[in-house]
């Protein structure tokens, strides 16, 4: 891939967020749904393989892990900075109404997955692409979805515009990623405050950063664990 466009991606907002994405990347000459062993591969380059996961890391852990010892791995994980929650009648697929959604991703969501493959992040051999959409959420009430929602299903996810993105691919990216303001050593809570995201998501920070060893664990204060990243 090129560059990211900035704007609309054309006739790509038809498409599911999957696809859309997949075919951002795609250039001529590389193969699709390629298979390598035991793995279907969403997009094969000649230098490395485009693997787009907007789901959980921890059902691609396997696939990575093999992946890693013979390809160099392009791994991409959407964020919403932008969503807007388009409902759809069950009856003829026309949309009823389009609101945006007041919840914005940011860079620190992806630690939510990056928690179940921290022993990765620091292979040479892989490169994390954060991309950052306009995406719409469409939901249907059609009495399937989950409970949580009264029945309602999200029946797809669509990319609407690139908006930029983050690529993570050596320790000192994500060492680069801590505050200088902070303290040494520092508490998930300070660590929190200095981002401007909760305690629980710092926690899926430190915990990320401790297991790839680009932060170590310095004992504790009271009943809050402390962290100093390596010097």
């Amino acid at each position: 891939m090129s560059g990211l466009p900035r704007g609309g991606i054309g006739t790509m907002n038809e498409m599911s967020l999957h696809s859309a994405l997949k075919m951002l990347y795609y250039e001529p000459g590389d193969c699709l749904e390629g298979q390598l062993g035991r793995f279907v591969v969403d997009v094969v380059k000649p230098d490395r393989v485009v693997e787009i996961q907007s789901g959980s890391f921890a059902s691609i852990r396997q696939k990575l892990t093999a992946l890693l010892e013979q390809h160099v791995v392009h791994l991409v994980y959407p964020v919403a900075a932008v969503k807007y929650i388009v409902h759809i009648s069950p009856e003829t697929g026309e949309e009823i109404s389009r609101r945006k959604s007041p919840k914005r991703g940011a860079l620190w969501d992806v630690f939510s997955e990056l928690v179940y493959i921290p022993k990765l992040i620091t292979h040479p051999h892989l490169h994390l692409d954060v991309i950052f959409i306009v995406e719409e959420e469409v939901r249907c009430a059609d009495g399937r979805g989950s409970w949580r929602r009264s029945g309602v299903s999200i029946v797809d996810r669509r990319v609407v515009e690139v908006v930029g993105h983050h690529v993570l691919s050596a320790p000192e990216h994500y060492s680069s990623l801590l505050p200088e303001s902070l303290p040494s050593p520092f508490s998930n809570q300070e660590l929190g405050k200095e981002l401007g995201i909760s305690t629980a998501r710092a926690r899926t920070v430190t915990y990320t950063l401790r297991e790839a060893g680009i932060i170590h664990q310095a004992g504790k204060s009271g009943s809050r664990l402390l962290y100093v990243s390596p010097s």
